[in-house]
């Protein structure tokens, strides 16, 4: 491919923003690991509507930004309000770029890579008695649990408190992306690595 038709790529690519804000170029997948279930595929708004449904690893094709949508309505109080989800999102991304200065979609998937575990434990059972014994996790479920943590630290922090949620949203992806153990996503990580490699 010459360099005219790269650069015409980019720009392209360039054009589409997340929420109109946020580029695509440039954000990387360090992991090589997790590179083929995170999508990075441009898009202006992150609402699939669902079409990944009942294709099999479907939700890797889903971007980013939308799984973490997805993971912030849980039953209760954000349960199906994906406006608000959105919103909260949109939000917590612009608190990180004034914080950090960075692409908030390359601070989320530093913090996904730094709170998605490598290993965990599984039940057995064996002649009646049942062990735990350690398994890799496989990066579907990584991703799947690092949003998880990721979301669920936000709502706790936001639970009773006058913080709302979308700083606490983005504190936890700060705080995920530098790997800091006050980052609740970064400690349950550790604490499931410690128990499977206990299990051993």
């Amino acid at each position: 491919m010459s360099s005219a038709k790269i650069a015409e790529v980019e720009l392209r690519a360039d054009a589409i923003r997340l929420f109109g804000k946020w580029s695509f170029v440039g954000v990387q997948v360090r992991d090589p690991g997790l590179k083929r279930y995170i999508s990075l595929r441009p898009v202006w708004l992150p609402h699939t509507g669902g079409r990944h449904e009942h294709r099999r690893f479907g939700k890797s094709e889903v971007p980013i930004a939308e799984r973490l949508i997805n993971k912030l309505m849980r039953p209760g109080r954000n349960g199906g309000k994906k406006q608000l989800a959105y919103n909260i999102v949109k939000t917590a991304f612009d608190i990180i770029y004034l914080r950090t200065g960075e692409n908030p979609l390359q601070v989320l998937i530093r913090a996904i890579e730094n709170s998605a575990p490598r290993e965990e434990t599984t039940r057995i059972t064996y002649g009646g008695i049942t062990y735990r014994i350690s398994v890799d996790v496989s990066p579907q479920r990584r991703v799947d649990l690092a949003l998880k943590f990721l979301a669920d630290g936000a709502r706790n922090c936001a639970f009773n408190n006058p913080k709302p949620i979308e700083e606490c949203l983005a504190d936890e992806i700060i705080l995920a992306a530098r790997g800091d153990v006050n980052s609740y996503a970064v400690r349950q990580k550790e604490e499931i690595e410690r128990i499977a490699l206990s299990s051993r």
